[in-house]
């Protein structure tokens, strides 16, 4: 009966906490939606044609491997400093659209590897392609906030910490030296309102920071030089409080250099 009776009383103690815990979580505020990009969630019926061209084009070939494969084939051998600027729209414009091409560090042996829309998942699958069988002195890695925008879906801090991880394993064993670059300051995402990311921005960039620190990487802050009390890039560091100007790659650029000497001498 000893028995019997425990069992009982168990059985009702579980039975109160659980309906407790039911009643607390149906009082509780509902969780805000995460980042994730709307044409992955809506109706297929609804898509635009240039929405299904770009899942398409994501579907065979996610990390865009064809776009740089020729450019890659045609390169000589390595020069003894050539650096590979690695990112998304950021670096992509700054080394390849005609406004800013022809100031991208005249003179020296530095590739663009940037494509836009990326995120640190696609950066990864193409980083033996687009780095390391470029055989570089350094690359100089810049990415980061297309994940905090939920570009390719849903994805934590800490999943991108293990991507830029993975990265840097992959350079330190091919003998690349590794700058990793502040996310530039974001306050609000054009395509993606009200993330609200500057918060996630100043973390994952305080991580970045320790990681180069624990691991003798160079870290560079492009962060401090571009941003505004907002947390946002200053208005006219930005056309659209992302992408850089002229102006705001002006800033940049010798703070890349300096981070370049640093890492592979001058």
């Amino acid at each position: 009966m000893s028995f019997m009776r425990n069992v009982a009383l168990v059985t009702a103690t579980t039975l109160v906490v659980s309906t407790a815990l039911l009643a607390q979580a149906a009082a509780a505020p509902a969780e805000a939606p995460k980042p994730i990009d709307a044409v992955l969630v809506k109706d297929p019926s609804t898509l635009t044609p240039n929405e299904i061209s770009g899942l398409q084009k994501k579907l065979a070939d996610y990390a865009n491997l064809a776009r740089y494969a020729s450019a890659n084939a045609a390169l000589g051998p390595a020069e003894p400093k050539r650096v590979v600027f690695f990112g998304d729209s950021i670096t992509d414009a700054w080394g390849n659209a005609a406004l800013n091409k022809p100031t991208f560090f005249p003179g020296k042996p530095y590739l663009d590897r940037g494509i836009g829309g990326q995120t640190t998942p696609q950066m990864l699958i193409r980083f033996q392609q687009d780095v390391v069988a470029l055989k570089p002195a350094a690359v100089l890695i810049l990415a980061g906030t297309n994940d905090i925008a939920g570009n390719t879906g849903i994805e934590s801090l800490e999943h991108v910490q293990d991507n830029f991880r993975s990265m840097a394993a992959i350079a330190d064993a091919n003998h690349i030296k590794l700058i990793l670059a502040s996310v530039l300051p974001v306050d609000d995402y054009p395509w993606r309102r009200g993330l609200q990311p500057a918060e996630k921005i100043r973390t994952m960039n305080a991580w970045m920071q320790q990681f180069c620190k624990d691991h003798g990487y160079t870290y560079l802050d492009y962060y401090s030089a571009l941003t505004s009390p907002t947390g946002g890039m200053k208005p006219d560091l930005a056309k659209d409080g992302v992408h850089p100007t002229p102006a705001g790659y002006a800033i940049m650029q010798p703070l890349a250099q300096a981070a370049i000497d640093k890492t592979i001498g001058k």
